[in-house]
C-alpha cells in the first residue's frame, strides 16, 4: 500500500473516532497537545505524522496506537485480542549481541505497542541464517524478508559492516532497509555505512524518540504498526 493512501486511511480513521467521540478537532488537539491546523491535515491525509504524533493522537481518541492502525488498514475488521492477525504482522530483525540492549530495544517498540515479530540474533553470521533459512532457522514458516534490520556495528562471527556490505552487494537482499546501530555518536564507521547503503545510524540505547526520527525513511514505516506484540528471543 502506498504511503499517501495509507496516511488518507489513517486520517479518514482518526477523523470517524473523533466523531464517534463527539468531539471537534480543536478538543482533540488540545487532548494530544497539538495544533488544531495538524490534526485538520492528518484527517486531510495531507501530513504523513511522526510516530510520537500518532502516539498522541492515539491516546487522545482514547485507542492503541495499534488499533488505530487496523482499523485504518481494514475497517471491515476488528481483530479480537484472542485472535491476532499473525499473517500481516512483519519482521524486524535485530542483530545485537548485547542482551541489555536488545531489551531496551524491545521496550521502546512495546511502549508504542510496536507489534512486529522482533527477531533477535547475536551474531553477523545469524543475520544471514536468519534471512535464508538455514541452521537455526532452516525450519522458519515464515520465508519472508524481514521488513528492516537493526544492525548492531559490533557483532562477532562477521561485522556489522561486512554484514551490510554482503547484503548491498547481493541482487536478492539489497533493498532490505538496514539501520545501524552503535554506542558512540560520532562513529567513524557510520560515513562508511551510508555509503554501502544503510537507511541512516541510530545511538544505544535505542529509544522511542530517536526510533520514531528515522522511520520517515522508511517507505514502509505504517505496515510497522500492528494489532498485537510478539517478541521471540
Amino acid at each position: 500500500m502506498e504511503e499517501n493512501e495509507l496516511a488518507k486511511m489513517f486520517g479518514a480513521e482518526v477523523k470517524r473516532r473523533r466523531a464517534e467521540l463527539g468531539i471537534s478537532q480543536e478538543t482533540l488537539a488540545e487532548r494530544a497537545n497539538l495544533h488544531r491546523t495538524y490534526i485538520s491535515d492528518v484527517e486531510a491525509g495531507k501530513r504523513n505524522p511522526s510516530l510520537a504524533s500518532i502516539q498522541r493522537v492515539a491516546s487522545a481518541l482514547g485507542a492503541p496506537v495499534s488499533a488505530v492502525f487496523c482499523s485504518a488498514e481494514d475497517p471491515a475488521v476488528t481483530p479480537s485480542r484472542d485472535e491476532p492477525r499473525t499473517d500481516r504482522l512483519e519482521h524486524i530483525l535485530l542483530a545485537e549481541a548485547d542482551p541489555k540492549a536488545a531489551e531496551l530495544t524491545l521496550d521502546a517498540f512495546k511502549t508504542v505497542k510496536l507489534a512486529n515479530r522482533v527477531q533477535i540474533v547475536r551474531d553477523g553470521a545469524a543475520v544471514f541464517d536468519f534471512i535464508l533459512c538455514r541452521g537455526a532457522f532452516a525450519r522458519r514458516r515464515n520465508k519472508k524478508f524481514p521488513q528492516v534490520i537493526l544492525l548492531n556495528l559490533e557483532l562477532p562471527k562477521i561485522a556489522g559492516l561486512e554484514v551490510l556490505r554482503r547484503l548491498k552487494t547481493d541482487e536478492a537482499t539489497r533493498t532490505i532497509p538496514v539501520v545501524v546501530l552503535t554506542a558512540l555518536r560520532k562513529d567513524g564507521r557510520v560515513p562508511e555505512a551510508l555509503r554501502l547503503g544503510a537507511e541512516g545510524p541510530l545511538v544505544k540505547p535505542l529509544d522511542f524518540q530517536s526510533f520514531s526520527r528515522i522511520m520517515p525513511k522508511l517507505s514502509f514505516s505504517w505496515a510497522l504498526l500492528k494489532p498485537e506484540v510478539r517478541t521471540f528471543l
